[in-house]
């Protein structure tokens, strides 16, 4: 090997070793940014799921220490009744409060999708119930609203109409949760409104071209092209609303008579009101499962209905 070539080798080399040090410190600072959210992941995510999961084969009572006690809390929640009512009735709102939600915040996203004057405040005025979310402040006022002699009894009986006892009654309790969880669809609003933004508007000249009516166009173009929003939707809304406690805890706390007993409230009182630590923790396994199983089966059909071509 001649000199020169020598030196193209001993520079080629040293180009290798640059790189390698910019890799291995580029990979290092990754590694920095990435540790406060690691520490967190490891901490406060998996290290409260794995004692969690040790808690449910525990008799815990927050005050002595917890007593293994096998698959007892398991066992004990099959036989309950309560269980069983909180199951019915968190599907019940499932079933009731996703599609309801999903539909107006698609109807009112078409609508807030013209280009009409003054567009941009009703968007924010609509949007606004979602900054509100499903805090303990927007709970009260609409359990002033609907309580007895309220605001909305006060309107209807304007018309000669007696309302019914909107909280007190099981057949209505559940209704009112339902229209509070629909009254706050600004979210999933403002993704279809996005998704609507992005149809290619060439799609609706063809099928006008084509003598398609405004509703074919809606069901033929705008659905298919906002079915992988509508899924997302579907998903968040689905499992999101698995978890309500917030309404339900300062509405009407279960009552009357369980009809509103969702299942996390169930396992709130378990845990705080009855301090059944490892009971609470054994239904927030199941309650973990539950929601796995309905997402796994979202995603299943979704094969069948999402469209992703563009």
């Amino acid at each position: 090997m001649d000199t020169s070539t020598q030196a193209v080798v001993v520079k080629s080399n040293s180009v290798v070793n640059r790189s390698s040090k910019r890799t291995v410190l580029n990979n290092l600072s990754a590694y920095g940014f990435m540790t406060p959210w690691l520490l967190g992941m490891l901490l406060l995510t998996a290290g409260s799921m794995l004692f969690t999961l040790y808690l449910t084969f525990t008799n815990y009572d927050l005050l002595s220490r917890p007593q293994f006690i096998g698959f007892a809390n398991f066992a004990q929640i099959f036989k309950d009744q309560n269980f069983w009512t909180s199951i019915r009735v968190t599907f019940l709102y499932v079933v009731l409060s996703v599609p309801a939600r999903l539909i107006a915040s698609l109807l009112v996203a078409t609508l807030v999708s013209k280009q009409v004057r003054g567009i941009a405040v009703y968007r924010a005025l609509i949007y606004l119930p979602s900054l509100i979310g499903g805090s303990v402040g927007a709970s009260i006022g609409w359990r002033e609203l609907f309580d007895q002699n309220g605001p909305i009894d006060s309107f209807l009986k304007l018309f000669g109409i007696h309302g019914p006892v909107w909280l007190g009654s099981p057949a209505t309790s559940m209704v009112v949760l339902v229209l509070l969880s629909v009254w706050q669809f600004g979210s999933e609003m403002v993704i279809f409104l996005a998704g609507i933004k992005q149809i290619p508007g060439y799609l609706y000249e063809s099928a006008t071209i084509d003598g398609a009516s405004s509703f074919q166009r809606y069901v033929r173009i705008t659905l298919p092209m906002l079915s992988p929003l509508i899924f997302f939707n579907l998903l968040m809304g689905t499992i999101s609303s698995f978890m309500v406690f917030t309404q339900v805890l300062v509405i009407t706390d279960g009552g009357p008579m369980n009809s509103t007993l969702l299942y996390v409230l169930y396992l709130y009182q378990q845990a705080f009101q009855f301090f059944h630590m490892g009971y609470a923790a054994a239904l927030s396994i199941i309650l973990l499962i539950l929601i796995a199983l309905c997402s796994g089966f979202i995603f299943l059909t979704s094969r069948f209905w999402v469209n992703y071509d563009v």
